[in-house]
């Protein structure tokens, strides 16, 4: 069993970018579903530089989000003013994770709900953690646990002083997992020593380890978590 959940139990995963699932949760995912629990990807903005585009960026999501064995995934705004400034269409944004038509709250009903930390060093992380906050409010669709997960960058560059991460997952069986889906998004990862590569990330996943006595682990922050 992992965070009490069960196979009849699901979780809802908030990503602000397509990538981020894997970065900051990718090894708790991995555990999630090898043990049979379903889990739903909610990519929030997918946003296209010079030198990428939507098709390849969608493919990467596709093909890190099979690795990971998720049940179902969307990208919500692609290349469009919401997706370059989330924070500019906050009421938007709540009733996409809280009542959107295909995977949300209310659609999904899921037990668990996975969201950026408090504290991300880039606006579209913090304007999607405030909105999953709010989508969460008590209601008849709220989840009984709302964990949040720190990306590489938030870890390397944090704006202040990191909120508690009192809750750590064993995720070393599954490195390995993690490291497949990372590796989906070769237009996004770069090379050591910047935070967003694989050598980085076993790193800071082998510290968190270490606080823990596991060999990897993901830290999360418990904003919420109902036996």
């Amino acid at each position: 069993m992992i965070l009490g959940l069960t196979p009849a139990d699901g979780v809802l995963v908030v990503s602000p970018h397509l990538d981020d699932e894997a970065l900051g949760a990718g090894g708790t995912i991995a555990r999630l579903t090898a043990a049979g629990i379903d889990v739903h990807v909610l990519a929030v903005a997918c946003r296209t530089h010079p030198g990428s585009d939507p098709d390849t960026r969608t493919a990467e999501f596709d093909e890190a989000c099979t690795v990971l064995g998720v049940t179902s995934h969307h990208t919500a705004w692609i290349d469009t003013d919401a997706a370059t400034n989330p924070a500019a269409h906050m009421a938007e944004l709540v009733h996409l994770i809280e009542a959107g038509p295909r995977i949300s709250l209310r659609a999904l009903r899921p037990a668990a709900l996975l969201i950026p930390a408090a504290g991300s060093f880039h606006q579209d992380h913090r304007a999607v953690h405030t909105a999953a906050i709010a989508a969460a409010r008590p209601s008849a669709h709220a989840p009984r646990i709302v964990l949040g997960y720190v990306g590489p960058e938030d870890a390397a560059w944090p704006q202040h002083a990191p909120a508690p991460r009192p809750l750590a997952v064993d995720t070393s069986t599954v490195w390995e997992v993690k490291a497949k889906a990372l590796s989906c998004y070769g237009s996004q990862l770069r090379q050591a020593p910047h935070p967003r590569s694989l050598d980085i990330i076993r790193a800071l996943d082998t510290a968190a380890g270490s606080s823990v006595g596991t060999a990897m682990a993901e830290l999360l922050a418990v904003y919420r978590l109902v036996a």
